[in-house]
């Protein structure tokens, strides 16, 4: 039985740490370790905040820009959200990844605005006791993140062209003609 003042598993709350790696004040809530940021993704931090005595793996998953995309070769990508929306839908995904697994640990940042060759655009880092339950939980949390997320990519192609995709929705032509994309 959890004890007044505990945290997940009986262990004493977390603090939580900002994503620049200052720790806030206060405990808050799993559901708080999740971010949208238009800076780069400091996987440091990430790691720092999945952390657990308990833990006997951490996986991190790092979606990075890579130079081709279907023999076509790639420049750079962007993208765009509705951040409230899309930080409603990670921490859905991280409550229901707590479900289904014994997570010690729970951390998703996606990135958005434009994302050079190379950079992170989203990283998912979890810990549990066990590596088969961490490589699960993180590999459902991409999956799941990458078809229900209001996040949308542009793929920017060298040649100068450019195309908006998003798997598991259909994607406007261009988000920013839609009110209050990410801000």
């Amino acid at each position: 039985m959890k004890g007044r003042g505990r945290g997940v598993h009986g262990s004493p709350p977390r603090r939580a740490r900002a994503f620049d790696g200052t720790c806030r004040s206060r405990s808050v809530p799993y559901h708080e370790m999740v971010d949208i940021t238009a800076n780069p993704i400091d996987t440091e931090a990430v790691l720092r905040e999945v952390a657990s005595h308990d833990a006997g793996a951490v996986v991190l998953f790092l979606g990075t820009t890579r130079a081709t995309t279907d023999g076509r070769r790639t420049a750079s990508l962007d993208y765009e959200c509705y951040a409230d929306m899309a930080r409603s839908k990670l921490a859905e995904l991280e409550a229901e990844a707590r479900q289904r697994w014994p997570l010690e640990g729970c951390a998703i940042v996606h990135r958005i605005g434009h994302v050079p060759l190379g950079e992170a655009s989203v990283a998912v880092a979890v810990s549990t006791p066990h590596r088969d339950a961490a490589f699960a939980a993180g590999q459902w949390l991409i999956d799941s993140l990458k078809q229900v997320a209001p996040i949308w990519k542009k793929e920017n192609w060298a040649d100068g062209g450019s195309q908006w995709v998003h798997p598991g929705l259909n994607a406007p032509a261009n988000p920013s003609d839609k009110e209050n994309p990410c801000a």
